[in-house]
C-alpha cells in the first residue's frame, strides 16, 4: 500500500477565507495526485480501495470544516454578494473555478459521467457535503432557493412563441394550452415515463411556461400513450427514476436529484419567482393550480409527484408506489411530504416497507381525490379543471400550501437530504444492484424498471 502525505486531520485552518481556501486547495491537490496514480475504483485491491478511502475521506473532512467555518462567505464570493443569482449547476462550476478543491471541477465530472455508478471516485459527495452546507445557513439557503425558483434561461427564450402558439413539443413533454388550461402530456416513450435528466429539464420548462403564460389558469400533467408493447395504447403515468440509467452512471446528483427538488416541484408547490425584491408589489411569485391523472400507475417520483398538486385523480385499476427503500435511496422530498397526507404509520408503511397503494384502496382517498373508471378520467380532468379555475383557488392553495410547508422546513429538510442522498448513490447495497442493470440479460428500461 503506498504511503500517503495527506495529514488525516486534514490542514490547519486559521478563520482568514483566503488562507484557509489556498490550505485546503493545497491538501486537496496532493490528494489528487497520489489518487491519479491508482487504477480506477473497479480494479482497485482491498489494499489500494482502503488507501483510497483514507485520501478521500481526508478531502472530505476538511471540505467540511473549510464550510463550516466559510460557508455564506463562500456563497457571497460566488454570487457577487447574492446580487448575481445562481442555479445549483452554476454555483458548482463557480465554486470549483473560485475554490479550487472544494468540489469536482468540470473534467473531473465529465470523467465521472463516462463510468458505471459503481466505477467512480463519487465525487457527488463532495457535491453534496457543499450544498448542505449552503443550505445549513438560513440567509444563504433562502437565497439558493429563490434562484432555483427563478425561471430557467430555456423557458424564457421559448415563452413568446408558447404564448403565440399555445403549444411547444420540449422532446418528453408536450405542452398544450387548450382554452384556459394547459395540458402537460409526459412522452418518455423509452422508459414507460421514467425519470432521466432530460426529463426533469423538459418538465421544469413546461412548468415555468404554464406558470407565466397569462393566457392559463390550470395546469393539468398526464402520462401520454405509450408504444412499448406491454402496455400499447395505455397511458401511463410515472415509472419512477430510470434505475437502469442510475445504475450505469447516467443520473446526475446536481442536474436531477436535487434539481428535481428546487426546481419544477418546488415550483408547483411554491410558483415561479418572477421579483426577488423582498418587498415586490404585488407579489414575488406567481402561483396556478394544479391536477395530475393518474393511469396505470405513478411510482417513485411519480407517487411523490402527486403530493404537490392540488387535485388528483386516478383511473381505479391504477396504483401508487414509493420503493425507494428496496433501490437503496431517498425517495426526494417524499419523506417531508407524505406523512402529511397519509399520517405517520401509513408513510412508513410505504416508504420503509414498500406497502402498494392501489387506487380502489381506502388508503387511496388520502392521496388522491377521485378514482374513476378509465373510460371516465377524460371527462374528469375536464370537470375538475373547470372548478379549478374559479378565481379565489389560486389565492387559497397559496396560503394551504404556506400553511403545510414552511420555507425553513423545507431548507433544513433539503440541507440533510443533499448529504444523505450523495452518499446513498454510492452505498453498497445500492453498488450491489448494479449487475442487475448491466448484465448482458437485464432488462431494458423499455420495461419500466418497477413496473409490475
Amino acid at each position: 500500500m503506498p504511503v500517503t502525505t495527506v495529514n488525516a486531520p486534514g490542514p490547519a485552518l486559521r478563520g482568514v477565507l483566503e488562507d484557509d481556501a489556498l490550505a485546503l486547495a493545497e491538501h486537496v491537490g496532493r490528494a489528487e495526485e497520489e489518487l491519479a496514480g491508482l487504477p480506477r475504483p473497479g480494479l482497485r485491491d482491498e489494499d489500494l480501495r482502503q488507501f483510497a478511502a483514507s485520501l478521500v475521506d481526508s478531502c472530505r473532512r476538511a471540505r467540511t470544516a473549510f464550510l463550516h467555518r466559510h460557508a455564506p462567505a463562500v456563497y457571497d464570493a460566488l454570487t457577487d454578494r447574492r446580487r448575481k443569482p445562481l442555479r445549483l449547476a452554476g454555483l458548482a462550476r463557480a465554486a470549483a473555478e473560485r475554490f479550487p478543491g472544494l468540489v469536482p471541477t468540470d473534467d473531473q465530472m465529465t470523467e465521472e459521467a463516462t463510468r458505471a455508478q459503481a466505477d467512480k471516485e463519487g465525487r457527488e459527495i463532495d457535491q453534496g457535503i457543499f450544498f448542505r452546507a449552503l443550505l445549513t445557513d438560513p440567509p444563504v439557503g433562502e437565497h439558493l432557493i429563490d434562484s432555483m425558483l427563478a425561471p430557467t434561461p430555456r423557458a424564457l427564450d421559448l415563452l413568446s412563441d408558447f404564448r403565440a402558439a399555445g403549444r411547444v413539443d420540449l422532446g418528453s413533454v408536450l405542452v398544450e394550452r387548450r382554452e384556459d388550461v394547459a395540458h402537460l402530456t409526459v412522452n418518455n416513450q423509452h422508459c414507460l415515463n421514467a425519470e432521466d435528466n432530460r426529463l426533469i429539464d423538459d418538465l421544469e420548462t413546461a412548468v415555468d411556461l404554464v406558470l407565466l403564460d397569462d393566457q392559463i389558469s390550470v395546469g393539468v400533467v398526464r402520462g401520454g400513450v405509450m408504444t412499448h408493447p406491454r402496455y400499447a395504447g395505455r397511458r401511463v403515468f410515472c415509472a419512477g427514476i430510470n434505475l437502469k440509467d442510475l445504475h450505469a452512471g447516467r443520473i446526475s446528483f446536481v442536474d436531477f436529484l436535487l434539481r428535481r427538488e428546487l426546481g419544477y416541484l418546488n415550483k408547483l408547490m411554491h410558483g415561479v419567482l418572477v421579483d426577488a425584491a423582498p418587498d415586490a408589489y404585488p407579489q414575488r411569485t406567481l402561483h396556478k393550480p394544479w391536477l395530475a391523472a393518474v393511469d396505470s400507475f405513478a411510482i417513485g417520483g411519480g407517487m411523490q409527484l402527486l403530493l404537490v398538486f392540488d387535485h388528483v385523480i386516478a383511473a381505479d385499476d391504477a396504483f401508487l408506489s414509493l420503493p425507494a427503500a428496496q433501490e437503496g435511496i431517498v425517495p426526494g422530498l417524499g419523506n417531508f411530504r407524505l406523512s402529511r397526507m397519509t399520517g405517520a404509520r401509513l408513510a412508513r408503511r410505504v416508504i420503509l416497507g414498500g406497502r402498494r397503494i392501489r387506487a380502489t384502496d381506502p388508503e387511496a382517498t388520502l392521496v388522491c381525490d377521485e378514482v374513476v373508471a378509465p373510460e371516465a378520467m377524460d371527462a374528469a380532468v375536464e370537470k375538475a379543471a373547470r372548478e379549478l379555475a374559479a378565481p379565489a383557488v389560486v389565492a387559497n392553495r397559496m396560503m394551504l400550501n404556506l400553511a403545510d410547508e414552511s420555507r425553513d422546513g423545507l431548507r433544513r429538510y433539503l440541507a440533510e437530504f443533499a448529504l444523505v442522498q450523495a452518499h446513498r448513490l454510492y452505498a453498497a447495497d445500492v453498488m450491489a444492484k448494479v449487475g442487475r442493470f448491466s448484465a448482458p440479460a437485464a432488462r431494458q428500461p423499455a420495461d419500466g424498471e418497477h413496473a409490475p
